[in-house]
């Protein structure tokens, strides 16, 4: 008989491997259980759990009992039982997903406490203002996260009682005021939903664990896994930890530490402290915290068994470590650790200091940072010496330089974000239900909270700029306004700037500067400069590394020589895609295009086509010398030849002036025409790409002939061009090999006439499903392939980018059909199987086949690990996202052979 299912684990069986099956949190109390650190005993229900009572609506079977199976032990070790009258025991029900997801799921303290034990509790703690205050902690907890109950009521209700005691500081309500506030809250309790309060213990826990697996899939939970990609069917585990007190006076108090700065990288002492309060005091930003440093002068013995904790942790995870933890008269107790969360910047540092200190190699290194954060670390910078006005200074939460409206709830966030404003979100502290209103923002300013703050945890997390604790700015969100120091009133709409780096917040728009990251991959900055604390050191040498390990080329789309050198600087090992329409955009040009167009007979359209010949040479000549040495794919023609005529609309009133004139254009007449005959219901899936080479005679063969005598020239100069024509929508081999007859004369008729024989490839595009499908049989006259996934996308979907994005994507990604944008990151399972089926079928027939990629999906990160692994030779993709593209070729090398330095 198979053994039944386990679905409850002590935290003395479980280790920090097991996050799939314990979260995060249960595997890493469980760690550090095992390591001997001083952890309140408890016990963890398994994600597996949660996922049951997700899928059929009620906890697994065996559960209740398991439950009680360790409440029982951990009552026994403890020597009380779960809220007791005399002296009762409390414990903490918390979430601890896979992925860390601050703020987002629920948590509730205090479980346990009733009318019953809470004078049980204040007789054994011999301090009946925690007693009380614990009780009304609990039950503001538990109407808001278990019995839904708006939270706005209780914070009213508690604002109220301090108003009555004339004070601001919850610490100065007394015993017989939280007594009185108890009250009110339960009150609030049974109007808003029917039923008293729980009092019986168990009810509450089994209340609390069921709230718990509800909140994965709360709004702001999926919001969040959106937005940081996390998978919707790994559920949340249950911790239910004996509780510990920092609230029962001034030897107490509870705070969050960092081994290293979470902002900079920079080692040392970094957290927040807070004396005589409970954990979530500290991260809800209610009241501004001490420096941890200062917990040193409060109690040295616990600071300094705290600090050898984190050196054994950081030792031990190899990482920057992220800790909560609780003084309880001071006893120091371990409430959770996990790799910490951390900026683009820190991340960098911290990984090659770790190489330094020998802990990690570089493989490993390169593993702890992402294409997301070096995208991050190339945005611009404020100018250090503008004329700006300083309004504010408060803590550097999350770098960056943002700029924009500032307004004082998610709802506006979002409205005015949606329609085009960059805003700044301005509260006194954010709490998860403003997780809308973060995404949507540029940056976050609060009043009030520390770098462990909500506001600083997830803005980090997001990579947005953010400034926490700016406590001389007086938030009014009723009144939309804010006042500085000085009395300077700002309402809503107002423009302001933020610099996370600093913490400082100025009036108006403050002027940018490039990055130094971006300085150094244009290599304007001063060689061996300590720019920023050695982040640009940092990026060189884990780029050198992914530059050492990466399979995968990396090239550019690149239409002209200047866009060529810039990609080359951003180290491009070649162009994967020159888009020739956009050689035709000038105003001269696209009036020869207009001739070509307009051309009915055979000598008109050769004219039109001998105009543009030098014209496009001149330019391949250029980009051939840019990128001398590396390879350069020029698509032909792709875009229907209506976007080089004028509006139909703006042309048809022309006309029609004209002539009510009685003053007629005859060009304009005869482009109308033209525009007419031209135009198209669906014009991208019209007469473009290979059929107009098919259909206008001499049409490719000009631009074939253009590259091969540029190629040439360069060639005759000393140079070494490396040209390869692409034929764009290609949907069956038939069309393919017609081009490339016409091509392969054009070639030789060069090669005859300049006597420079040229070795010029001849590939195609596979953005249509057919040619996908069909790719076997396209191979026979195809020396490579680059896949067009965006265009590949739009046919696959049936969807027209422009149309669909601004439509209905938001509700398809806010109702989970989408994780992410399939524009965006490619579809594995759609859009990626028939790449996958393309490469196979291609290299079946022509096993040297050269592939590639030039859609956008070039330079996404995920893209470029699924291009890794179905075998493409290179990606291709804009100049800015190169470097991107090349750090993830490295991590995608090292993913796909399993490197661990562990």
């Amino acid at each position: 008989m198979a053994s039944q299912q386990k679905f409850v684990y002590s935290f003395t069986e479980g280790n920090k491997d097991l996050k799939d099956l314990l979260g995060g949190k249960g595997a890493n109390l469980a760690e550090m259980t095992n390591l001997g650190l001083p952890v309140p005993p408890g016990f963890t229900i398994t994600t597996e759990a949660c996922k049951v009572f997700l899928e059929t609506g009620s906890e697994p079977t065996s559960l209740h009992e398991e439950i009680s199976a360790h409440l029982d032990a951990l009552e026994q070790e403890m020597g009380k039982k779960l809220g007791q009258a005399d002296d009762p025991l409390l414990v903490s029900v918390r979430s601890g997903a896979k992925f860390s997801m601050p703020g987002m799921m629920d948590t509730v303290l205090n479980i346990g406490l009733s009318d019953a034990s809470v004078a049980g509790l204040a007789a054994q703690s011999g301090n009946e203002r925690f007693a009380w205050d614990s009780y009304r902690r609990l039950v503001q907890m538990f109407g808001k996260t278990v019995l839904g109950v708006d939270g706005e009521l209780f914070e009213e209700a508690l604002d109220e009682a301090k108003h009555a005691k004339g004070t601001v500081n919850d610490l100065d309500l007394g015993a017989d005021d939280l007594k009185r506030l108890v009250e009110v809250f339960k009150g609030i309790v049974e109007r808003e939903t029917g039923r008293a309060f729980p009092q019986e213990p168990r009810e509450q826990m089994d209340l609390a664990i069921h709230a718990v697996f509800h909140s994965w899939n709360g709004d702001r939970a999926r919001l969040y896994r959106r937005q940081e990609r996390i998978p919707n069917d790994l559920g949340t585990a249950v911790n239910v930890c004996t509780m510990v007190f920092g609230n029962l006076g001034e030897d107490s108090g509870t705070g969050v530490a960092f081994t290293r700065d979470p902002s900079t990288g920079t080692q040392g002492v970094y957290g927040d402290y807070l004396s005589n309060a409970q954990g979530e005091d500290v991260v809800a930003g209610i009241r501004n915290t001490l420096p941890l440093s200062e917990l040193e002068k409060l109690d040295k013995k616990s600071y300094d068994e705290l600090m050898t904790i984190m050196q054994t942790l950081e030792n031990h995870y190899r990482d920057l470590c992220d800790i909560e933890f609780t003084i309880e008269r001071g006893k120091l107790w371990m409430l959770q650790t996990r790799v910490g969360k951390r900026t683009a910047a820190a991340a960098f540092r911290i990984a090659v200091q770790l190489v330094d200190q020998g802990l990690i190699d570089l493989d490993e290194a390169l593993m702890r940072v992402t294409g997301g954060q070096l995208s991050q670390l190339m945005f611009p910078r404020f100018a250090p010496n503008a004329e700006s006005k300083q309004i504010a200074w408060g803590l550097a939460a999350s770098p960056g330089a943002a700029i924009g409206k500032i307004v004082f709830d998610s709802y506006t966030a979002v409205k005015w974000s949606r329609s085009g404003e960059k805003v700044i979100l301005v509260r006194r502290e954010t709490n998860p239900d403003d997780l809308d209103g973060m995404i949507a923002a540029e940056g976050i300013l609060t009043s009030r909270g520390g770098k462990t703050s909500h506001a600083a945890v997830v803005a980090r997390g997001m990579g947005k700029t953010c400034v926490c604790g700016a406590e001389e700015l007086e938030v009014d969100t009723k009144r939309r306004r804010m006042t500085t120091a000085d009395g300077l009133v700002l309402e809503e709409g107002d423009v302001v700037s933020i610099d996370g780096a600093t913490g400082k917040v100025y009036l108006g728009e403050v002027p940018v500067l490039p990055s130094p990251v971006v300085e150094y991959f244009e290599g304007t900055l001063h060689a061996g400069a300590d720019v920023q604390g050695g982040l640009v050191q940092a990026v060189h040498r884990l780029m050198s590394h992914a530059d050492v390990r990466r399979r995968l080329a990396v090239r550019a789309n690149a239409d002209n020589a200047e866009d060529g050198s810039r990609a080359r600087r951003y180290g491009a090992q070649g162009i994967g895609l020159c888009r020739t329409e956009h050689m035709f955009l000038g105003e001269e040009r696209r009036k020869e295009v207009e001739h070509l167009i307009l051309a009915d007979n055979d000598k008109d359209r050769e004219q039109a086509l001998s105009t543009l010949l030098p014209m496009q040479k001149g330019d391949f000549v250029e980009l051939f010398q840019a990128l001398d040495g590396l390879p350069v794919t020029v698509r032909l023609l792709d875009p229907p030849l209506h976007e080089f005529l004028p509006d139909i609309t703006e042309l048809s009133v022309r006309v029609a002036l004209a002539e009510a004139r009685k003053d007629p254009n005859e060009n304009d007449l005869r482009l109308l025409q033209a525009v007419h005959k031209l135009h198209e219901q669906n014009p991208m899936l019209g007469l473009r790409g290979v059929r107009l080479g098919l259909v206008i005679p001499g049409l490719f063969g000009m631009q074939v002939r253009a590259i091969a005598e540029a190629a040439a020239e360069r060639r005759l100069a000393g140079g070494d061009p490396r040209p390869e024509v692409m034929i764009p929508l290609v949907g069956t081999v038939q069309e393919l090999e017609l081009v490339r007859d016409e091509c392969e004369r054009v070639l030789a008729e060069v090669a005859q006439s300049t006597g420079v024989q040229l070795d010029i490839k001849l590939g195609t595009m596979i953005e249509l499903p057919r040619a996908a499908v069909t790719a076997g049989q396209i191979a026979e006259a195809a020396e490579f392939f680059s896949f067009g996934t965006n265009d590949l996308t739009q046919t696959v979907w049936g969807f027209s980018r422009d149309d669909v994005e601004a439509s209905f994507f938001t509700a398809y990604l806010e109702k989970g059909i989408f994780g992410v944008s399939p524009f965006e990151t490619i579809d594995r399972d759609g859009v990626g199987s028939l790449v996958r089926h393309a490469v196979e079928a291609g290299r079946a027939t022509r096993p040297d086949l050269k592939l590639g990629v030039c859609g956008e999906h070039g330079g996404d990160p995920d893209s470029v690990h699924f291009f890794h692994e179905v075998g493409l030779d290179y990606v291709s993709c804009s100049p800015f996202r190169i470097p991107v593209a090349r750090l993830e070729a490295g991590r995608a090398a090292i993913e796909s052979t399993g490197s661990d330095s562990r």
